[in-house]
């Protein structure tokens, strides 16, 4: 009798451990890693931007405790992100050179390695989505400008005027930055922090054991002719792999690009054999620190470690896990 107890009992455990492990998910958000500092944002609007993060993160996380893929997840998240003003994505872009709003956004899916992205849109109202269309309803990775615009309305994207992504901030930013430019000061090489608003994205472990990535941005304030940056670039702003972990970056985008930063995490995970958190802060606090390039990422492994690291002074950044771990920052000394 007391065997068939110790047999039911150990069964039961079994089962349990089973059980935590299959539903075991992580969720991690990032809003950018550029003008984070407490003279821009200030205690008075500080709760909005940790309610809109928080809000981001519930979305993701109603979808990964119901068994929904991280695919959906991080699609979901960056949406929120997209559709608020506070964030350099979708509604809060900043203006070109020529005083437009253009987008750019990638996804990622670590099962397959497939991936979608779009660049230099200006009337998809949620880039990310038309990412994740071209991923699965076409043999590119990448569509830009009027061919990508075109690709989103075929597919039934929501198309919004140019005007519906206008935010005030942003354009008065836009006009200093102008002002700067007639002065001599181009910031192009170099550009100001307040040139570098930031990014957002997400990266995502579901109870199935698949990574997924995500990125969205409106560029660099005055970005000239074109310019596509990191964002939209598979293995520079974005990078996911079921073998290694899945990756969302934020920062100077031209030195994200000659560093493929996204991969080069990856890389080094899987061929030197180290952890997440020492190959995420090798890229960004020791190869990135050394050329002045300023950023960050977030990502998630396999197992479900988290990394979070930047070189600036803060960025926006939050996890959520299955385990009911939620945490919202801003700055660098949180």
């Amino acid at each position: 009798m007391n065997r068939s107890i110790f047999l039911l009992t150990f069964i039961f455990f079994i089962f349990k451990l089973w059980g935590q492990s299959e539903s075991h998910y992580v969720l991690v958000i990032h809003g950018g890693a550029g003008n984070v500092i407490p003279e821009r944002i200030t205690e008075d609007v500080q709760p909005d931007y940790v309610e809109k993060l928080t809000e981001s993160l519930r979305v993701g996380e109603d979808i990964l405790k119901n068994g929904g893929s991280s695919l959906d997840a991080v699609e979901a998240v960056v949406r929120v992100l997209e559709d608020s003003p506070l964030f350099n994505a979708g509604r809060g872009a900043v203006f070109t050179i020529d005083g437009n709003n253009e987008l750019d956004a990638s996804i990622m899916c670590g099962k397959d390695i497939n991936s979608g992205a779009v660049a230099s849109v200006t009337n998809v109202k949620n880039p990310v989505s038309a990412a994740r269309k071209v991923m699965e309803e076409s043999p590119h990775v990448l569509l830009i400008g009027k061919g990508a615009e075109r690709f989103s309305y075929e597919k039934g994207l929501e198309i919004v005027a140019p005007s519906y992504f206008f935010d005030q901030e942003r354009w008065d930013n836009y006009r200093e930055f102008l002002k700067r430019q007639r002065s001599g000061d181009t910031g192009m090489n170099d550009p100001s922090p307040v040139d570098m608003i930031g990014t957002v994205g997400a990266v995502a472990l579901d109870i199935h054991g698949n990574l997924a990535a995500a990125t969205s941005t409106g560029g660099m304030t005055g970005k000239q002719f074109g310019r596509v940056g990191d964002s939209p670039i598979i293995g520079a702003g974005t990078y996911a792999n079921n073998e290694s972990c899945a990756v969302s970056a934020t920062g100077h985008g031209e030195y994200f690009i000659r560093n493929v930063v996204a991969y080069d995490i990856t890389a080094r995970m899987k061929y030197k054999g180290v952890s997440l958190e020492e190959a995420a802060e090798y890229v960004i606090n020791n190869k990135l620190k050394e050329i002045n390039a300023r950023g960050g990422i977030i990502a998630v492994d396999k197992d479900g470690n988290i990394s979070m690291p930047f070189n600036t002074e803060g960025m926006f950044r939050g996890f959520i896990t299955s385990e009911g771990r939620l945490e919202v920052k801003m700055f660098g000394d949180e």
